[in-house]
């Protein structure tokens, strides 16, 4: 049984993610699996959408598999993580751009990796199981993937607070804050895949779509708005303890178990991206700068070993929350030159 099955099914082309004893994180191989079927299928004329769905109903991808890339990371190879970035970011750019409907069944657990591969389509389905979210920064990353441009894209300043809290979206959530479009019952599903499979008419998700569950974040907007409207995550965390609320209180408990330099770094990228004129080269661009840097320069390699490998969760940061110099903000966001990777086609 592989990792990944890859075929098309009547007008479909399907890609299903296949280890659900591992929430079906993605591992390198699957990612340039999938790379390579979207190429195949671009102009297949007999594939008229895709459909992306996973084994089982705990997670759709519950992110990428990082053991790897500590064990490399810390014997000092720091391009074996460079290169499956860069052959992911690839990916995740291929889809967005994928010329046919791309139709993605979102349960359970939906993070990082999995938001590349399940929320960049044009139909984006999601249950009352679906929690997706950008966890990143607990392990010393910024939110990457492409999901910097969904939170540039998102309401408010949702993008500011989903990048640094880690904070995990419910269907209702998701739909409001622009990672998914559709609410449909789990139940459901089999007969939709099947009929859209066998059509391939994506009007057919429109039809079986019911009204959105309420969202608890978007009954929280004008707290997330008002407290973080600053330029810098220090400026967060000064108007979040000026106020004393149990909201205020959770936020900055999330806050103490990220790296204070990836998210004061992802609060960067999430402003540069923000308005009409941001695009997903721009955001992978700008999340590949900080990634390519987070081994030997961020915190990366002490937030896996203390979230994998050895599971204290006791984290070691570079730096204290509430004291971030933009300096070194500015030093893990500055252009790669020739290192930077290519997302148009690999040779």
């Amino acid at each position: 049984m592989t990792d990944i099955d890859i075929r098309i099914d009547g007008c479909a082309g399907r890609i299903t993610l296949n280890r659900p004893d591992a929430l079906n994180a993605l591992t390198w191989e699957m990612c340039r699996r999938i790379d390579a079927a979207l190429i195949d299928w671009a102009d297949a004329p007999q594939v008229r959408l895709l459909v992306i769905d996973a084994v089982g109903e705990r997670a759709f991808c519950a992110g990428g598999d990082l053991t790897e890339m500590y064990r490399t990371g810390m014997a000092g190879d720091f391009d074996y993580g460079r290169r499956f970035w860069a052959d992911e970011y690839r990916m995740n750019r291929r889809l967005f751009r994928f010329p046919k409907p791309v139709v993605s069944f979102l349960q359970g657990h939906v993070l990082g990796g999995g938001v590349g591969v399940g929320c960049h389509g044009s139909h984006r389905i999601v249950c009352d199981s679906s929690r997706i979210a950008m966890p990143e920064c607990g392990v010393g990353l910024v939110p990457d993937v492409g999901g910097s441009y969904l939170l540039g894209q998102a309401p408010g300043r949702l993008g500011e607070y989903l990048g640094t809290t880690a904070a995990r979206m419910t269907a209702g959530d998701a739909i409001h804050a622009g990672f998914a479009d559709y609410y449909i019952p789990f139940e459901d599903w089999p007969t939709l895949k099947q009929r859209v499979c066998g059509t391939g008419d994506p009007a057919l998700i429109d039809a079986a779509a019911r009204p959105a569950p309420a969202s608890a974040l978007a009954a929280d907007q004008a707290r997330i708005d008002y407290h973080f409207s600053g330029e810098t995550l220090d400026d967060i965390v000064r108007s979040l303890r000026a106020e004393r609320s149990e909201e205020n209180a959770a936020t900055l408990m999330a806050f103490e178990r990220n790296s204070p330099l990836a998210m004061a770094s992802a609060v960067q990228i999430v402003h540069r991206l923000r308005g009409p004129g941001a695009t997903i080269e721009r955001a992978l661009d700008l999340e590949a700068r900080f990634t390519f840097r987070s081994m030997e320069h961020g915190d990366f390699l002490e937030g896996i070993r203390a979230l994998i490998i050895d599971k204290d969760k006791s984290p070691k940061w570079k730096h204290r929350l509430g004291d971030v110099n933009q300096m070194d903000v500015a030093r893990m966001l500055m252009p790669l030159g020739a290192d930077a990777p290519t997302l148009e086609d690999a040779t």
